[in-house]
């Protein structure tokens, strides 16, 4: 009895803490398994609701007037026939970025245009006027004079990644503010001649016409893109549609409100991709870079000793892919900026110290 009563103590103290540490990793598992499973969304309404109301549509007006016919004989001015005017109408989106009525939109959705109309959902129409253009970007900034108007988010977390959720709200087809899903499906895409200067978000988000200036957003309601163009064969959507960055559109926005015009840098040059015949020709290891093939006449190029045939390769030590690359990189320079290039001259690579110019402003034809 003395033995068993020595037992029974140890057994049954076993047993407990067996159940007890059972009990705590199933627990701990299924809380562990919980906090990495990923919440299930089954709605982006309230993230619409936040950000809808600053996505306007925009028309405008052009008036194209009829020449009147040539009439040699001027007792006959009388039966001439009367100068005729008519208008023209296109449709767009914009984005209320600012409590002051500033509206992001694509250029190309008001260029030409003679008379520029906002209406906001609640209703509300307002006269826009253009604060300034950017044709390289294919940006404009407008403003309206309306109170209490809804302003969308510019400040998102972070860079837009491929893969994350987006949404692209807008006025297609002109059927009413519409919102289409997807997801970033690239970044960085460049050399599609849609612009000069190419930084395009892609998305399978829906965009058609009519879309164009309005806003691709996160699934937080912030600004990620205004809405550009789509890539299609006979101008239907085929699921790639392209939308600038945020973050480009705000530099655009802030240079137009502060200068009037955006303040880029300037090489001064004339820059061809290399390809694989010409990178044999030139002895290149490699087939990247841009062939300089002309200087402008005491610009920045040609004052720091940059020669025509010569190949930048390189800018402050970073390798360039292309020349459309290297451009981007020159263009978002300060003015007034010293920068280290690295070129190919003679099969040989010599590094120059050249200081950034200003880009003459870009025409708006």
């Amino acid at each position: 009895m003395k033995a068993l009563k020595f037992l029974v103590g140890p057994v049954l103290a076993g047993i407990v803490a067996g159940i007890a540490v059972l009990w705590l990793n199933h627990n701990g598992s299924a809380t562990q398994s919980s906090a990495a499973a990923p919440p299930v969304v089954h709605s982006y309404a309230d993230v619409v609701a936040r950000a809808a109301p600053a996505v306007v549509n925009i028309y405008t007006t052009q008036i194209v007037t009829r020449r009147q016919a040539a009439v040699p004989r001027p007792f006959l001015d009388q039966y001439q026939e009367p100068r005729r005017e008519r208008i023209l109408s296109s449709l767009g989106s914009g984005v209320i970025v600012s409590a002051e009525g500033y509206i992001l939109t694509s250029y190309h959705v008001i260029r030409d245009a003679d008379e520029i109309l906002v209406a906001l959902s609640d209703g509300r129409e307002a006269a826009a006027r253009v604060m300034g253009t950017d044709p390289e970007t294919d940006l404009a900034l407008l403003q309206i004079s309306l109170e209490r108007l809804p302003v969308i988010n510019l400040n998102g977390d972070g860079p837009v990644r491929v893969g994350d959720v987006v949404l692209a709200i807008g006025n297609p087809l002109g059927v009413g503010q519409t919102v289409s899903m997807g997801i970033a499906s690239a970044t960085g895409r460049s050399n599609l001649g849609i612009a000069t200067f190419e930084n395009f978000i892609q998305t399978d988000a829906a965009i058609n016409r009519g879309n164009s200036g309005g806003a691709l957003i996160d699934t937080f309601g912030n600004l990620i893109g205004i809405n550009t163009a789509i890539l299609s064969t006979d101008g239907s959507w085929e699921g790639i549609g392209f939308a600038t960055p945020a973050t480009t559109a705000r530099n655009v926005m802030n240079d137009l409100i502060e200068h009037g015009r955006v303040i880029r840098g300037w090489l001064g040059v004339t820059v061809k991709d290399v390809t694989p015949a010409m990178a044999s020709d030139l002895g290149l290891r490699e087939v990247r870079g841009g062939l300089i093939q002309e200087i402008a006449l005491q610009g920045p190029a040609h004052q720091g000793g940059i020669r025509p045939g010569d190949v930048l390769v390189g800018i402050e030590g970073q390798l360039l892919r292309d020349g459309y690359e290297a451009m981007n990189i020159i263009s978002a320079a300060r003015p007034g900026t010293r920068l280290e290039l690295t070129v190919i001259r003679s099969r040989e690579e010599i590094v120059v110290t050249v200081e950034i110019g200003t880009r003459p402003p870009a025409s708006e034809s």
